[in-house]
Protein backbone atom coordinates (compact mmCIF):
# COMPACT_ATOMS: atom_id res chain seq x y z
CA UNK A 1 0.00 0.00 0.00
CA UNK A 2 1.33 3.25 -1.02
CA UNK A 3 1.68 6.88 1.25
CA UNK A 4 -1.94 7.57 -1.21
CA UNK A 5 -4.55 6.75 0.33
CA UNK A 6 -7.19 8.52 -0.86
CA UNK A 7 -7.23 6.76 -4.60
CA UNK A 8 -7.69 3.13 -2.15
CA UNK A 9 -10.73 1.14 -2.79
CA UNK A 10 -12.27 -0.62 0.43
CA UNK A 11 -15.10 -2.88 0.69
CA UNK A 12 -16.42 -3.32 3.74
CA UNK A 13 -18.64 -6.41 4.28
CA UNK A 14 -20.87 -6.57 7.53
CA UNK A 15 -23.63 -8.40 7.67
CA UNK A 16 -25.33 -5.44 10.41
CA UNK A 17 -26.23 -2.78 7.70
CA UNK A 18 -26.33 0.02 10.44
CA UNK A 19 -22.66 -0.80 10.94
CA UNK A 20 -21.72 -1.33 7.63
CA UNK A 21 -23.49 2.15 6.40
CA UNK A 22 -21.56 4.12 9.11
CA UNK A 23 -18.03 2.92 8.29
CA UNK A 24 -18.92 2.99 4.72
CA UNK A 25 -19.70 6.79 5.06
CA UNK A 26 -17.03 7.04 7.10
CA UNK A 27 -14.59 6.17 4.65
CA UNK A 28 -15.91 7.64 1.68
CA UNK A 29 -15.96 10.69 3.88
CA UNK A 30 -12.09 10.89 3.79
CA UNK A 31 -11.97 10.23 0.31
CA UNK A 32 -11.79 6.61 -0.12
CA UNK A 33 -13.69 4.61 -3.59
CA UNK A 34 -15.63 2.21 -1.14
CA UNK A 35 -18.23 -0.60 -1.44
CA UNK A 36 -20.72 -2.23 0.83
CA UNK A 37 -21.59 -6.35 1.14
CA UNK A 38 -23.88 -7.89 3.08
CA UNK A 39 -22.50 -11.00 3.06
CA UNK A 40 -19.98 -13.60 1.53
CA UNK A 41 -21.47 -14.20 -1.74
CA UNK A 42 -22.81 -9.77 -2.36
CA UNK A 43 -18.48 -9.31 -1.14
CA UNK A 44 -17.06 -11.80 -3.82
CA UNK A 45 -18.81 -10.83 -6.56
CA UNK A 46 -18.10 -7.47 -5.67
CA UNK A 47 -14.70 -8.44 -5.86
CA UNK A 48 -14.41 -10.79 -8.66
CA UNK A 49 -15.74 -7.41 -10.67
CA UNK A 50 -13.32 -4.93 -9.35
CA UNK A 51 -11.00 -6.72 -6.30
CA UNK A 52 -10.28 -4.08 -3.93
CA UNK A 53 -7.00 -2.63 -2.21
CA UNK A 54 -8.29 -2.97 1.55
CA UNK A 55 -11.06 -4.94 2.82
CA UNK A 56 -13.13 -4.92 5.94
CA UNK A 57 -14.98 -8.76 7.13
CA UNK A 58 -16.73 -8.99 9.90
CA UNK A 59 -16.29 -12.15 11.09
CA UNK A 60 -19.68 -13.86 11.93
CA UNK A 61 -22.43 -13.12 9.36
CA UNK A 62 -25.26 -15.67 8.03
CA UNK A 63 -23.65 -18.29 5.79
CA UNK A 64 -20.06 -18.69 5.04
CA UNK A 65 -18.16 -16.98 8.16
CA UNK A 66 -15.67 -14.30 7.74
CA UNK A 67 -12.68 -16.55 8.24
CA UNK A 68 -13.97 -18.40 4.64
CA UNK A 69 -14.07 -15.13 2.80
CA UNK A 70 -10.55 -13.71 3.79
CA UNK A 71 -9.39 -16.84 2.74
CA UNK A 72 -11.61 -16.49 -0.53
CA UNK A 73 -10.21 -12.89 -0.90
CA UNK A 74 -6.99 -13.42 -0.53
CA UNK A 75 -7.23 -15.76 -3.10
CA UNK A 76 -8.71 -13.41 -5.57
CA UNK A 77 -6.17 -10.51 -4.54
CA UNK A 78 -3.05 -12.01 -2.86
CA UNK A 79 -1.99 -7.87 -2.08
CA UNK A 80 -5.36 -7.39 -0.64
CA UNK A 81 -4.83 -6.21 3.03
CA UNK A 82 -7.52 -7.22 5.49
CA UNK A 83 -8.93 -6.45 8.37
CA UNK A 84 -10.86 -8.78 10.26
CA UNK A 85 -13.83 -6.74 12.97
CA UNK A 86 -15.42 -8.90 15.12
CA UNK A 87 -17.94 -8.07 18.37
CA UNK A 88 -17.16 -12.14 19.82
CA UNK A 89 -13.12 -11.85 19.85
CA UNK A 90 -10.75 -14.35 20.77
CA UNK A 91 -7.49 -15.28 20.31
CA UNK A 92 -7.91 -18.15 18.63
CA UNK A 93 -10.26 -16.11 15.96
CA UNK A 94 -7.75 -13.80 16.04
CA UNK A 95 -4.77 -16.58 14.92
CA UNK A 96 -6.93 -18.16 12.47
CA UNK A 97 -7.36 -14.55 10.42
CA UNK A 98 -3.63 -13.90 10.45
CA UNK A 99 -3.01 -17.39 9.16
CA UNK A 100 -5.82 -17.22 6.71
CA UNK A 101 -3.79 -13.74 5.47
CA UNK A 102 -5.61 -10.91 7.60
CA UNK A 103 -3.59 -7.39 8.27
CA UNK A 104 -5.02 -7.48 11.68
CA UNK A 105 -7.64 -8.53 13.77
CA UNK A 106 -10.30 -5.57 15.78
CA UNK A 107 -13.05 -6.74 18.02
CA UNK A 108 -16.41 -4.10 17.44
CA UNK A 109 -17.18 -1.49 18.04
CA UNK A 110 -14.01 -0.11 15.64
CA UNK A 111 -14.47 2.98 14.33
CA UNK A 112 -12.82 4.28 10.93
CA UNK A 113 -10.00 5.82 12.03
CA UNK A 114 -8.71 2.34 14.24
CA UNK A 115 -9.45 0.32 10.93
CA UNK A 116 -7.41 2.90 9.06
CA UNK A 117 -4.30 2.40 11.66
CA UNK A 118 -4.91 -1.34 11.23
CA UNK A 119 -4.92 -1.58 7.87
CA UNK A 120 -1.29 1.20 7.80
CA UNK A 121 0.54 -1.97 10.40
CA UNK A 122 3.59 -3.15 9.35
CA UNK A 123 2.99 -6.05 7.16
CA UNK A 124 6.32 -7.48 8.77
CA UNK A 125 4.72 -7.77 12.05
CA UNK A 126 1.97 -9.51 11.98
CA UNK A 127 -0.66 -10.87 14.76
CA UNK A 128 0.60 -13.66 14.92
CA UNK A 129 3.30 -12.53 16.92
CA UNK A 130 2.60 -13.31 20.89
CA UNK A 131 3.69 -10.06 21.73
CA UNK A 132 0.54 -8.64 19.32
CA UNK A 133 -2.05 -11.22 20.33
CA UNK A 134 -5.16 -9.82 22.00
CA UNK A 135 -5.10 -10.26 25.41
CA UNK A 136 -7.79 -12.38 26.76
CA UNK A 137 -11.09 -10.82 27.59
CA UNK A 138 -12.02 -10.51 31.46
CA UNK A 139 -14.78 -13.31 32.76
CA UNK A 140 -16.97 -10.85 32.52
CA UNK A 141 -16.31 -9.25 28.95
CA UNK A 142 -16.29 -13.15 27.82
CA UNK A 143 -19.59 -13.62 29.80
CA UNK A 144 -21.07 -10.57 28.01
CA UNK A 145 -19.77 -11.61 24.83
CA UNK A 146 -21.39 -15.31 24.75
CA UNK A 147 -24.15 -13.73 26.37
CA UNK A 148 -24.93 -11.75 23.19
CA UNK A 149 -23.68 -14.06 20.71
CA UNK A 150 -26.67 -16.54 22.10
CA UNK A 151 -29.37 -13.61 21.81
CA UNK A 152 -27.85 -12.97 18.16
CA UNK A 153 -28.17 -16.52 17.52
CA UNK A 154 -31.85 -16.34 19.24
CA UNK A 155 -32.70 -13.70 16.99
CA UNK A 156 -33.45 -11.22 19.82
CA UNK A 157 -35.66 -13.75 21.78
CA UNK A 158 -35.16 -12.79 25.29
CA UNK A 159 -36.79 -15.61 26.65
CA UNK A 160 -35.13 -18.19 23.97
CA UNK A 161 -31.73 -16.72 25.10
CA UNK A 162 -32.25 -17.10 28.43
CA UNK A 163 -33.39 -20.79 28.25
CA UNK A 164 -30.45 -21.33 26.04
CA UNK A 165 -28.27 -20.06 28.93
CA UNK A 166 -29.99 -21.78 31.48
CA UNK A 167 -30.72 -18.53 33.52
CA UNK A 168 -34.26 -17.04 34.07
CA UNK A 169 -35.61 -14.59 31.59
CA UNK A 170 -35.51 -11.72 34.56
CA UNK A 171 -32.04 -12.05 35.23
CA UNK A 172 -30.75 -12.38 31.51
CA UNK A 173 -32.85 -8.85 31.33
CA UNK A 174 -30.95 -7.23 34.37
CA UNK A 175 -27.12 -8.75 32.14
CA UNK A 176 -28.62 -6.94 29.22
CA UNK A 177 -29.30 -3.47 30.72
CA UNK A 178 -25.26 -3.55 31.65
CA UNK A 179 -22.63 -1.94 29.42
CA UNK A 180 -20.22 -4.14 28.59
CA UNK A 181 -17.25 -4.45 30.13
CA UNK A 182 -14.03 -2.44 28.44
CA UNK A 183 -11.50 -5.60 28.83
Amino acid sequence: MDGDLHQTSILVVDDEEIFRDRLVMAFKNRGFSVRGASNYDEAMRLAHDDPPELATVDLRMPGHSGLELVRELKKLEPSMRVVVLTGYGSIATAIDAVKLGATHYLQKPADADEILAAFQRDAEAPLSDPTDAPKAPSLARAEWEHINRVLSDCGGNISEAARRLGIHRRSLQRKLQKYPPLS
